[in-house]
């Protein structure tokens, strides 16, 4: 693990030390994740594919929700869910 130190300033801007820069280039996007007191960047280009299944699921299980709420499911035993699933 490399760790270093950073400065946060006046515009809100902080410098990635040149020993963390490597495998970066000019221009290349991050996403940004905060958890309390913790930022971690990552590049989009290794999360692209990973987000957009992880964005399909999140609509896929909205819409679900939306489906067993407005009652439209079906309810199956644990001993023919296999045969069930088969059926869709």
């Amino acid at each position: 693990m490399n760790i270093a130190t950073t400065t946060l300033s006046s515009k809100g801007q902080i410098i990635i030390p040149m020993s963390m820069r490597t495998n970066f280039r000019e221009g290349e996007q991050f996403l940004v994740f905060q958890e309390e007191d913790s930022i971690v960047l990552r590049k989009t280009d290794s999360l692209k594919e990973k987000l957009q299944e992880d964005l399909e699921f999140e609509k896929r299980t909205r819409e679900a929700i939306k489906e067993i709420e407005a009652g439209n499911y079906v309810r199956v035993n644990s001993d023919n869910l296999e045969e069930e699933m088969d059926k869709w």
